[in-house]
């Protein structure tokens, strides 16, 4: 399997949209057909929330996708001819379209049941949701910013100064690090009790992919990282990161950690099983990319299936 398909299966991934900058601009000019039978429209709050009914389906926002105030929408693009929208709602809005049948629920957990395509969408918007609530005024003159582009463009509107302002991602390396057939895992502080996971972090100004992996393993667990190959890619709009999946060897089992991680330890196939189903160790959501790197591992080094490991 290459690292397209790999990317594929990654949740929020993969998603199917034609993201034309051509049909946002004429979107936010109003020049497409917004009748319902014309829109896959759903809600996100601004605080990153989305309306789900049933726990499995978004909230149809049809109705408000033809709303004349822009600021309130953001044209992502088209899905099998129809235009895809998310309703921005404020905290007001948001009291008013919920209802006992419709529950606003964190995309992180939402993702867990909505359709892949769905979630998708709802990933864009949340990331754009962060992006617009962080840039409303001009970085170089001070000036406020207006939205373009159908929410893919800020422009200062000094019109001395008139700059574009473009969404921005946060490019993160994730890794899973073996060393003779055992595999890398910490856990921070902040998590959930028992919540262990692969080591990840930001990559910096000046550093390739490689050079900020191995950084990152050796700062947060002292390990020396030999060699690494590339396995996926994951949009993680929370808020706004594009994660960069790794698969790593370690020139040695020194562990050196107490800053950034407050527990890391190797686990072969069997012991990550058996501390699981006792329940000594929680692994990652499903959802995150830290999950599927676990699962490949576990897979091609036992050649069983590792989905009771993410129950």
């Amino acid at each position: 399997m290459g690292a397209g398909e790999r990317s594929a299966r990654n949740r929020f991934a993969n998603t199917p949209l034609d993201r034309s900058s051509d049909w946002r601009e004429r979107a936010a000019r109003g020049e497409v057909d917004l009748t319902d039978d014309a829109v896959r429209a759903f809600y996100i709050s601004q605080r990153g929330e989305v309306l789900v009914e049933a726990g499995e389906h978004l909230v149809s926002a049809a109705a408000h996708a033809r709303a004349p105030e822009p600021g309130d929408r953001l044209f992502l693009g088209t899905h099998a001819d129809r235009a895809v929208i998310a309703v921005v709602m404020d905290d007001e809005g948001r009291q008013r379209v919920g209802t006992a049948h419709a529950q606003w629920v964190d995309l992180r957990l939402a993702a867990l049941t909505l359709p892949a395509d769905a979630a998708g969408h709802a990933a864009h918007a949340r990331a754009l949701v962060h992006w617009h609530a962080r840039h409303r005024f001009c970085g170089a003159c001070g000036a406020v910013t207006l939205m373009e582009a159908g929410g893919h463009r800020r422009r200062c509107s000094n019109p001395e100064c008139a700059i574009e302002h473009f969404p921005r991602l946060d490019p993160a390396i994730i890794v899973l690090v073996e060393h003779e057939g055992r595999c890398l895992l910490g856990r921070q502080a902040s998590w959930p009790a028992r919540r262990y996971s692969v080591l990840a972090g930001f990559v910096e100004p000046g550093e390739s992919l490689e050079d900020a992996l191995r950084r990152e393993v050796f700062e947060e667990s002292g390990v020396v990282v030999s060699e690494c190959e590339y396995h996926s890619s994951q949009p993680w709009p929370f808020p706004s990161s594009l994660m960069l999946g790794f698969m790593a060897q370690a020139a040695s089992e020194a562990l050196s950690y107490g800053t950034e991680l407050e527990h890391a330890a190797w686990f072969s196939p069997a012991q990550l099983e058996q501390s699981v189903a006792d329940g000594s160790l929680r692994l990652p959501p499903p959802v995150s990319l830290s999950a599927r790197l676990l699962e490949d591992w576990y897979e091609a080094r036992t050649g069983r299936p590792a989905t009771h490991l993410f129950g």
